[in-house]
């Protein structure tokens, strides 16, 4: 069982096999601009919107989670039955996901981080973008946590 998720050049299963121009990145640079913008618009990178979510005080965030957990289940089931490729024409693999204990600890962890900072991994670029250079603070310590795990995850349960 392949439980990296590897291709046999060591790449992700889904990686792509076409190798993308610095000009052809452009386009990825314009969505993630576009993402930013809502993000900010739909005051999804607010501190105090986060902060009322953890004590219970707004639907609004949760509105915004329970929207894209919908939308990813309903695409994953519609690439799945018609067997969509990518933009290049490459095949979309879904590797079936086991669970393990971990992913509680690791849950906890990043709930805990995200509640303190009032940030998760998505939204720092934007927050940063907006003028909260003190979340650069927060954008380090997400590398750094990373790197981390990558240094211990073989002595880690899983």
């Amino acid at each position: 069982m392949n439980l990296e998720n590897k291709n046999t050049d060591g790449e992700g299963i889904n990686a792509s096999q076409q190798k993308e121009s610095v000009f052809g990145n452009l386009k990825y640079l314009i969505v993630g601009i576009f993402f930013g913008i809502v993000f900010v618009k739909a005051e999804i990178i607010s501190w105090f919107r986060i902060q009322e979510m953890f004590h219970l005080e707004s639907f609004h965030m949760y509105g915004v989670i329970g929207s894209a957990v919908a939308i990813g289940l309903l695409s994953v089931q519609l690439i799945k039955k018609f067997n969509i490729k990518t933009l290049q024409g490459e095949k979309i693999e879904i590797p079936p996901k086991t669970f393990n204990k971990g992913q509680i600890y690791g849950g906890l962890l990043f709930g805990f981080g995200w509640a303190i900072t009032g940030a998760c991994p998505g939204p720092l670029f934007a927050q940063i973008g907006t003028g909260a250079t003190v979340i650069i603070v927060t954008l380090l310590s997400a590398i750094a946590g990373t790197w981390v795990y990558g240094l211990i995850k073989d002595k880690l349960p899983h």
